[in-house]
């Protein structure tokens, strides 16, 4: 069988050095998708640097990794600066910056909306992103090398009731600022990409639900969202799918993709599946002898 052939337990196939050599940060790398990117980026050769402000699970996860970890709140720009030149101290360079690192809201009407929790969100968000594109640039452009970044956004930032409002503006801001940097920063062969989960079974989402059902299990999460919230019957995201997803747009197997947001979410933006009994056969009508 060939190597390529061979897939893990999520039927991913099994890492084949994609990233050798190459240095990544990843901000709220700690755990959930930036963990297992961090991880599956390691996996295929990659010096990764775990950027969060979760310091025990950022270090235990490092260390497993061969890695290193640093705190930082990409709120504060001079954390996410930090972060990057601690990664060029280490390895001397930066190839891939993955802005992961966000928060979540606990919804409510627009009409009593709370401009402080606004601006709380908006920061990590929003700022963070930005901060992350910022410093990472320079640094390329600096090196003068191509690079790659990816930024994560979410589905809320394509249909509307994926989130609460606050949630989703600074999603919608992160696709622009994707798309107006990517214009950028392609002078300099830099390529800006988001992706836009959907229903990944995270700690965020179960905090989620939580907001709504105190003692929702996880098992309870990952059924509601498999029968309701994906095109694909029983199937659940898990973080494993978005840190492939992130792995390739990382790689120069997307060289040629910039300035996009590649939507991981078993189908649900793109199709209904209330009217799907139009798809099946009409059943013949039986010729009855008179």
């Amino acid at each position: 069988m060939d190597q390529h052939d061979l897939k893990d337990g999520n039927g991913h196939p099994l890492a084949s050095k994609r990233l050798i050599d190459k240095v990544v940060v990843v901000t709220g790398g700690a755990r959930g998708i930036g963990g297992a990117t961090a991880k599956l980026m390691a996996e295929n050769g990659a010096h990764v640097v775990i950027a969060d402000i979760l310091d025990e699970l950022g270090i235990n996860l490092a260390n497993s990794i061969n890695g290193r970890y640093v705190h930082c709140d990409v709120s504060v720009e001079s954390d996410v600066e930090a972060a990057i030149q601690f990664a060029i101290t280490w390895k001397g360079k930066i190839d891939i910056l993955y802005n992961n690192a966000g928060i979540g809201d606990i919804g409510g009407s627009i009409t009593t909306i709370d401009m402080k929790r606004v601006s709380k969100i908006v920061g990590v968000n929003v700022n963070g992103v930005v901060h992350g594109i910022k410093h990472a640039a320079r640094a390329m452009i600096k090196a003068g090398t191509s690079g790659s970044i990816i930024n994560s956004s979410s589905t809320a930032a394509i249909m509307g009731g994926l989130g609460s409002h606050a949630y989703t503006l600074t999603k919608e801001a992160i696709l622009g600022v994707t798309r107006s940097s990517s214009c950028e920063l392609g002078l300099y062969g830099i390529r800006v990409n988001c992706v836009l989960p959907h229903g990944v079974l995270s700690e965020m989402l179960v905090d989620a639900y939580r907001g709504f059902k105190k003692d929702a299990t996880v098992e309870e999460v990952q059924q509601s969202v498999s029968e309701t919230a994906s095109l694909l019957k029983g199937r659940c995201g898990m973080v494993e799918d978005i840190a492939h997803a992130v792995l390739f747009l990382a790689t120069e197997e997307s060289g040629f993709i910039t300035g996009h947001n590649l939507v991981i979410d078993g189908g649900y933006t793109t199709s209904s599946v209330k009217m799907s009994f139009i798809y099946r056969d009409k059943e013949p009508k039986s010729n009855k002898s008179s």
